[in-house]
C-alpha cells in the first residue's frame, strides 16, 4: 500500500537514489578454521543471493581482495555469481583491493567489468603445490614411521618417505588439467580484450595499471567512484554481509568450547594465519 502511494509525495519526499548491493570477497580461498571461516562457496552464497534479489539495483557490485587458494572453491563462486547474473538479468562489476590472485581473479572473472586500483596485484593464472620434505629429519631424531595401506599409492607424495620421480610427474598432470580450465575459464570471459603477452598464463602478476594494457581488467577506478559517475551522484552503495550468529556469521564453522578441543584449535589458527601472512606476503603485501 505504502509502495502504491510513493508516486503521490512530492520530489523532496521520494527516495529515488538508486541502490547498488556490495558483496565483499575476502581472504584466502578455501581455507577453513574454528575461528577463521575463510572464503568458500559456503560463505559467500547467503549474501550473494541477497545481493542479487535486490530486483530495483541497476548492477551488483562485488569487491575482491584475495591472493588465491582452492580451485574448486574459486570457480564454484565463480559459478554462482555467473548463474545469479543471468537468472536477475544483472550487470556485475567487480572492485579489486590489494590483490585478485590466482583464485582471486578466477572469481574476478565473474564480472562484466573489472575495475582496479592502479596499484592492486592481478594476475598468477596458475596452478602451485608445495610442502616439505623430512626424510632425513626422521632419522635424525630416532623416530620409525610406520604406514599401512590397502593400494598402493596411498602415500603418493608421502613427506617421509624419498620422493618418486613417477609420483611428481603425475601431480604436474593434475596440475596442468587444471591450469587448462583456468586458462579457457579467461579466454572465455577476456578472449576480445586479452593481449598476446607470452607471458599471460605462467603464474606471473602485474601491477593494475599493467594489467589493464594487459586485458586482464578492465579500467582503473574506485567503487564509489565509479558508482557515482554511472548511476548518479545520489548513488547509494549498500553492503551485503552474511547474518551473525552468536559465535560469528552463520553458516561458518562452529566453535568446540570444550578445553582440549579450544587449545588444539588455537594451535590450528597460529598455523592457519602464518599459512594466509605467507600467501599475502608472496604479492608484497
Amino acid at each position: 500500500m505504502l509502495s502504491s502511494l510513493r508516486r503521490f509525495l512530492p520530489g523532496f519526499l521520494k527516495n529515488d537514489a538508486p541502490i547498488i548491493p556490495v558483496v565483499r570477497l575476502q581472504g584466502p580461498i578455501g581455507m577453513s578454521s574454528p575461528l577463521r571461516p575463510g572464503l568458500s562457496l559456503a560463505t559467500a552464497a547467503l549474501p550473494l543471493e541477497r545481493a542479487f534479489s535486490m530486483k530495483k539495483a541497476p548492477a551488483v557490485a562485488l569487491i575482491v581482495n584475495s591472493p588465491g587458494g582452492s580451485p574448486v572453491q574459486s570457480r564454484l563462486i565463480f559459478q554462482r555469481i555467473r548463474d545469479l547474473a543471468k537468472e536477475n538479468e544483472k550487470d556485475v562489476l567487480v572492485f579489486v583491493e590489494d590483490v585478485a590472485a590466482s583464485g582471486g581473479y578466477m572469481i574476478a572473472l565473474a564480472g562484466d567489468e573489472i575495475i582496479v586500483d592502479p596499484s592492486s596485484v592481478v594476475g598468477s593464472i596458475g596452478v602451485v603445490a608445495a610442502g616439505f620434505g623430512f626424510t632425513e629429519l626422521i632419522g635424525k631424531i630416532g623416530v620409525e614411521r610406520r604406514v599401512y595401506t590397502a593400494g598402493e599409492k596411498k602415500v603418493t607424495l608421502d613427506p617421509f618417505q624419498p620422493e618418486v620421480p613417477e609420483d611428481i610427474e603425475y601431480l604436474k598432470t593434475l596440475q596442468q588439467e587444471i591450469h587448462d580450465t583456468f586458462i579457457d575459464m579467461v579466454k572465455s570471459r577476456r578472449a576480445d580484450v586479452l593481449s598476446d603477452e607470452p607471458d599471460l598464463f605462467t603464474g606471473k602478476f602485474w601491477t593494475g595499471t599493467s594489467a589493464v594494457n594487459l586485458g586482464l581488467v578492465d579500467s582503473l577506478g574506485d567503487l564509489r567512484g565509479v558508482l557515482k559517475k554511472r548511476y548518479g551522484d545520489k548513488a547509494e552503495a549498500k553492503l551485503i554481509s552474511a547474518p551473525r550468529g552468536l559465535f560469528g556469521r552463520k553458516g561458518g564453522v562452529g566453535v568446540n568450547l570444550e578445553a582440549g578441543a579450544l587449545t588444539a584449535g588455537l594451535g590450528n589458527e597460529l598455523i592457519s594465519a602464518a599459512e594466509e601472512r605467507l600467501m599475502w606476503q608472496r604479492f608484497g603485501l
